[in-house]
């Protein structure tokens, strides 16, 4: 409390400085405008008259800043934006004094100011004011600065080239400018365009081509490259990084937008480039009117909240303002990491950390009856493939039973909007796991018709750098000396960041809330990704020649996985939507009835353990199915493999390439 007393009596004292400030401008260009009116001698009878005016026009121009917002905005970022607000006081201003120059009888002339004054005294007021702001700004970015050099005096300066004159490039050499701390020295900007060769951006020259990178390094003895292009395109990132790699050099890369605006970097923050920047595509455009919509004011429970999608999604849901947010998760540690950091950067909203599982239905009764949720984001799900693979009974508990039981809790509580996470891997499956998500998108469908909530579920693909994903295995395998494993090098995987997955589930829900309910709604995943490719850029990313350094091991297919996922099966019909990224996949829907007895069969079966007869079940149940029937015999198949790979990769001193999740 004492801290927020002090900042404000800072601000307050700062704000009346800035107040009298302005009024000795205004004062002294008053009186200069006078003085220009008559070249510097004015007439005895002239000065009586600026006496009389000179109190009303200050007011009425001091008036003017207020109203236009002068002192609504923070004078040390001023910029080309705030222009305009004294733009608009200076026309504010003139107006009332014009009038009254014309509207005044001939016996009130001593209260007339003359048309030039009135034109000079604007132009240099406000001109002043501007003036006075601006260097305000630049003495506080100078003493930064300095203060910033002071502090990395220590740090050896670096020579860099930036690749991409473009805005955020011109944003990187004004900051690493006036930072005195970045440790880096600007030697020019590396652009493709013709037009911006050897022009001067920010006082940094445009000296080159990346064509001309190998001779600009060696001739300007640059330390590292760094990559200043907001929307680098994967291919041209690739081909960057492979000009590097031949010279050799560092490559780093200005932090992204979306890491910016979260907080957790500046723009002068510069670091390694991500395996997420090769795979990454165009920022997600939101319709942000209809995201309030859905979520302004509203409890909304996310389910699964300690786990990567389910984490992310509380973090977007609290942009727009929820009365509450119930983080609903079973494991007690990842729930209370959440919970603390979404608390440390959103103070003042309603966090509720709720430890439960989402089949418990005492407990998840006991949720809904306190909180009423009125949009539930169920991320909470059993999702490693070859993991359920052998445990079929809590695959189909969790994502099949539990599912039902939320929905159904849902549609009681007259929750409004309810989603259910799913993925790529419920067509045609092959796993236990995809079948069960298949199962609980039929069951929305299902619940959609029985109940007034609206029921939508989202498929997409694979998500980077979620909890046990495939890059951080790699980056652990590399960590460990290698090697890194895949599966088959023919296998390709549909990929998109943590981030991006979120803020389209959002999208989603928003849209099944003015929807009918019953979609199945299917992300655009992009072009999919050869998991081969992808070892060997992140093994390139972490310093190490794939094959050479680091060796690829291909260990064969796991139980349940496929070569290729795909979006959706064959005989069902997709069409767009608003959002360029966001489908509606048109799926034949099954009767209660068969809905109802095929759950009770898969219970019935889950209970007794029967394990082959529940696959052979759920592929009779879903047409598109493929199970192993005998998945632990698939699965020492592939031990055996993984042994002999590795017995000949150490004896030949090679590697058998591969892909695939490892």
């Amino acid at each position: 409390m004492r801290t927020k007393l002090m900042n404000f009596r800072s601000r307050l004292v700062n704000r009346r400085t800035q107040f009298a400030l302005d009024f000795v401008v205004l004062v002294l260009a008053f009186l200069l405008a006078y003085s220009l009116r008559f070249d510097f001698e004015i007439p005895q009878r002239q000065i009586s008259q600026l006496r009389l005016q000179l109190p009303y026009v200050v007011l009425i121009q001091i008036c003017a800043l207020v109203w236009a917002g002068g002192y609504g905005f923070v004078w040390r970022y001023i910029g080309m934006m705030e222009l305009r607000t004294f733009i608009k006081a200076a026309g504010l201003s003139v107006l009332p004094v014009a009038v009254i120059r014309a509207a005044l009888p001939p016996q009130f002339h001593e209260w007339q100011v003359p048309f030039s004054i009135i034109i000079f005294d604007t132009i240099l007021a406000f001109s002043g004011v501007l003036g006075l702001r601006v260097l305000r700004r630049a003495h506080y970015e100078r003493f930064e600065k300095r203060r910033r050099t002071e502090n990395g005096k220590n740090k050896s300066q670096k020579s860099v080239l930036l690749i991409g004159a473009g805005q955020a490039g011109v944003l990187t050499a004004k900051e690493i400018i006036n930072r005195g701390d970045t440790g880096l020295k600007i030697k020019g900007f590396v652009d493709d365009d013709p037009y911006k060769q050897k022009t001067v951006i920010q006082g940094v020259k445009v000296v080159g081509k990346t064509e001309d990178l190998p001779r600009l390094v060696n001739e300007l003895k640059i330390d590292q490259i760094v990559i200043s292009i907001a929307k680098a395109p994967r291919h041209d990132l690739r081909r960057i990084l492979e000009v590097c790699e031949k010279i050799p050099i560092k490559v780093q890369i200005i932090p992204g937008l979306y890491e910016i605006l979260r907080g957790d970097v500046e723009v002068s923050r510069i670091r390694d480039v991500r395996i997420e920047d090769l795979l990454g595509r165009d920022p997600v455009k939101l319709d942000e009117e209809s995201l309030n919509l859905f979520l302004e004011g509203k409890a909304v429970m996310v389910t699964g909240a300690g786990g990567s999608i389910g984490s992310e999604l509380a973090r977007q849901v609290l942009r727009f303002q929820p009365s509450s947010l119930l983080l609903v998760e079973r494991a007690e540690t990842p729930l209370f990491h959440i919970d603390r950091e979404l608390r440390e950067h959103n103070p003042y909203q309603k966090i509720v950390p709720l430890v439960a599982d989402i089949g418990d239905e005492t407990r998840m009764r006991a949720i809904f009856k306190a909180h009423h949720p009125q949009v539930v984001l169920h991320a909470a799900a059993h999702k490693h493939v070859p993991l359920m693979e052998s445990n079929s009974q809590e695959a189909l508990k969790n994502n099949v039973f539990a599912t039902r039981l939320l929905g159904e809790m849902a549609g009681e509580s007259n929750t409004e909007v309810f989603v259910l996470i799913s993925t790529d891997k419920a067509v045609c499956p092959t796993s236990v796991m995809g079948a069960t998500k298949r199962l609980a998108e039929l069951l929305i469908q299902d619940l959609n018709r029985r109940m007034r909530t609206n029921y939508v579920a989202v498929r997409f693909g694979n998500v980077i750098g979620s909890a046990g994903s495939v890059i951080p295995i790699f980056r652990e395998q590399i960590r460990k000396g290698g090697p890194v494993t895949i599966t088959d090098r023919r296998m390709k995987r549909y990929f998109m960041t943590i981030a991006e997955a979120s803020q389209l589930v959002l999208q989603v829900g928003a849209m099944g809330s003015s929807g009918k309910g019953g979609e199945v709604f299917i992300l655009h995943m992009g072009e999919p990704v050869s998991i081969l490719e992808l070892a060997e850029a992140v093994i390139t990313l972490s310093g190490f020649k794939p094959h050479e350094d680091i060796k690829i091991v291909e260990t064969g297919i796991r139980p349940g996985e496929k070569l290729h996922e795909e979006l959706l099966m064959t005989e069902e019909i997709v069409t767009g939507t608003e959002h360029p990224k966001i489908f509606i996949n048109k799926i034949a829907e099954r009767s209660a009835e068969d809905i109802r007895l095929a759950l009770e069969r898969l219970e019935i079966l889950s209970k007794n353990g029967h394990e082959q007869e529940l696959r052979l079940y759920l592929n009779e149940l879903l047409p598109n199915a493929n199970l192993d029937l005998a998945p632990e015999l698939s699965q020492e198949v592939g031990k055996n493999e993984l042994r002999k790979e590795a017995a000949m990769s150490a004896t030949a001193g090679d590697s058998t390439v591969f892909s695939g999740s490892p």
